[in-house]
């Protein structure tokens, strides 16, 4: 069952190791076909180095194991929450990943402050609110979800395809699992840029103007986009 999308979900899984975004078992990464309307996500607790097709699980949008023999992530009702938020989504990452989670340890949204985070968010990458104790103690991982969802109720989830969740860690997502990888190690990127910058410039850094945030989002995903090579 959805063994195509297994595949890029382990695969995507292990490049988690690749580009340095996890230590230990600290994230996950899942798939969601919207056909079937079911996800493949990473099982829970298990290290990426011992990870195989037949270990990827697959439930529903109620979570509900549809094919699989582990527990998936304990992050599954989260994942659940996006894909049926943002339709257009196709894969998610979560990580604790240092430098993003440094931005969520301090509760703040990532400013703009340069052409590389313009390249791939266009605008700030919004923190969450807190979450409350009643939230926390009646679905913790859906709730999570929830405020997510929130502090995109204004912003298109696919022009700033990430989020810092408040106290807790980054999460990142795209049209597919590789994609979704992708815009996580940017994200981690951004993150560390922005921090040195704070460093170097002061507590508020200048932001980047909003022309040039523009040109540079538009040239790569705008209607007229003309970096790289054309199909």
């Amino acid at each position: 069952m959805l063994e195509t999308l297994k595949k890029e979900v382990l695969e995507a899984n292990q490049q988690l190791v690749t580009h340095h975004l996890v230590t230990f078992t600290w994230g996950n990464v899942s798939g969601y076909d919207p056909k079937e309307n079911l996800m493949v996500i990473k099982p829970s607790g298990v290290p990426y180095e011992d990870l195989q097709m037949k270990d990827m699980v697959v439930v529903d949008l109620e979570g509900k194991l549809v094919d699989g023999t582990l527990n998936p992530s304990s992050d599954t009702p989260t994942h659940l929450e996006l894909y049926k938020a943002f339709p257009e989504v196709r894969g998610i990452v979560h990580t604790h990943s240092e430098w993003g989670t440094a931005w969520a340890q301090a509760g703040r949204s990532i400013p703009c402050v340069g052409t590389t985070h313009a390249d791939y968010f266009y605008g700030e990458i919004p923190c969450t609110r807190r979450l409350t104790p009643s939230e926390v103690n009646n679905g913790y991982e859906k709730e999570t979800g929830t405020v997510i969802i929130e502090a995109f109720h204004h912003k298109n989830p696919l022009k700033v395809p990430g989020v810092v969740v408040h106290g807790h860690a980054p999460f990142a997502w795209g049209r597919s699992p590789a994609d979704a990888i992708h815009n996580s190690v940017v994200f981690e990127k951004v993150a560390k840029m922005t921090f040195l910058s704070e460093l170097l410039q002061g507590e508020q850094p200048h932001r980047l103007d909003h022309h040039i945030l523009n040109k540079h989002y538009e040239r790569k995903h705008g209607k007229n986009a003309y970096y790289g090579q054309s199909n």
